[in-house]
């Protein structure tokens, strides 16, 4: 287990571009944020309340999935509580949310991907899988996740994204 936790450490700081100017940093800073969740619930529920009617469904689903998303994830980070890498960068992050397992913005964005995939148009789905592992990707290269964080809120944000689908096949969202 030890040798596993040293990989894993030892891969996400070759990762890591916080503390390096440049291009790459900006865009893991832009890339990261872009899998916050006050970003999409915001523009989920102008879409909803402002979009036609055939588009309800997807915005519907994904406030759905990243409200359940987000309690599976804090059940997850309270019960193994693994301290995120040592970094300045990201404060925010780190005052609210101390714990890094599993990663939250991966889990996500990788739900979201799912569900684009599933209820969008296929031109949706497919810039939504291009962009979720960016997202994952970007949270290790800003220092506030180890890869295994990211990896773990990929597996589980595939997960919780068919969990969406069935509640939606099965129309219990009354859309």
């Amino acid at each position: 287990m030890q040798s596993w936790i040293e990989t894993d450490a030892r891969i996400s700081t070759q990762l890591r571009v916080a503390e390096k100017p440049g291009l790459l940093r900006r865009l893991a800073i832009l890339f990261g944020h872009s899998g916050d969740s006050w970003f999409w619930l915001v523009g989920l529920l102008l879409l909803f309340w402002r979009g036609d009617q055939e588009w309800r469904e997807v915005p519907a689903a994904m406030m759905v999935g990243i409200l359940v998303t987000a309690g599976v994830v804090l059940l997850i980070k309270f019960t193994v509580r693994r301290q995120r890498p040592e970094g300045e960068w990201g404060q925010l992050y780190r005052r609210t949310d101390p714990h890094s397992f599993p990663s939250g913005h991966a889990a996500r964005a990788m739900m979201l991907a799912v569900v684009g995939f599933g209820l969008g148009p296929s031109w949706f789905g497919t810039l939504l899988l291009v962009w979720a592992p960016l997202v994952g990707l970007a949270r290790v290269a800003t220092g506030l996740h180890f890869i295994s964080d990211v990896v773990v809120g990929w597996v589980l944000g595939i997960l919780m994204g068919f969990v969406v689908l069935e509640v939606v096949d099965l129309g219990f969202l009354g859309l």
